[in-house]
């Protein structure tokens, strides 16, 4: 099943490291970074497992819940947790996924075969309150990812949500943003962006970040 971005997220029920998910239930009415790993004891999954739990401040002021996901048994992810919390000085405070019978890891085509026909690739999806698809980013098992990039998309990704905006590329919080080429009638263009905005061309307008 190939899922694309304003996908529905697919329901599951699935055993994991705090009992088995309903995952919509679960998700509730927060933004969800659901991602995967291919393997429990593995040196890079040790480290973005960590790398998260040390964001939960972040993900909380985001209304983010975070949810990891491998194709190892339950008991097998709670005696990895105590490894992640030892070396990474944290606490996992997020569950992790038992999908043992891969069951998953097919709903959102997460094995690939040409990597591996049995452990996950590292996929990441982040979904909204609606349970939809917003973003997709897939890296070979051997690179760990950027999750400084993950809460810059989540920024991005609210902030256009609430205003009339897009983000130009390497966008920080707090940036300049872009008045999108279907907003031109000048009145409503003093309505949405009243800190005005510099044209660097017709189609190129730059106004100072509302204020989320």
């Amino acid at each position: 099943m190939t899922l694309r971005l304003g996908d529905t997220a697919p329901d599951f029920t699935q055993d994991s490291s705090i009992g088995k998910i309903k995952f919509h239930e679960w998700a509730g009415d927060s933004w969800v970074v659901l991602f995967s790993h291919p393997a429990d004891f593995t040196p890079v999954c040790t480290t973005e497992l960590g790398l998260t739990a040390k964001l939960k401040p972040e993900f909380d002021k985001r209304n983010v819940k975070a949810i990891a996901l491998s194709v190892d048994p339950a008991e097998k992810h709670v005696e990895w947790i105590k490894d992640i919390e030892a070396t990474q000085k944290t606490v996992v405070g997020f569950p992790i996924v038992a999908d043992a019978d891969k069951s998953v890891s097919t709903l959102y085509d997460m094995i690939h075969p040409n990597q591996s026909a049995t452990a996950t690739v590292r996929s990441l999806f982040v979904i909204d309150p609606q349970k939809k698809i917003r973003l997709t980013i897939t890296y070979p098992m051997s690179t760990g990812r950027n999750f400084d990039e993950v809460l810059r998309v989540i920024d991005a990704l609210q902030l256009t949500d609430g205003y009339t905006v897009a983000t130009p590329g390497n966008w920080r919080d707090g940036d300049d943003v872009i008045i999108p080429l279907t907003v031109q009638d000048e009145a409503v263009i003093k309505q949405k962006y009243p800190k005005g905005f510099k044209a660097e061309r017709p189609y190129l307008r730059l106004t100072p970040q509302p204020n989320k």
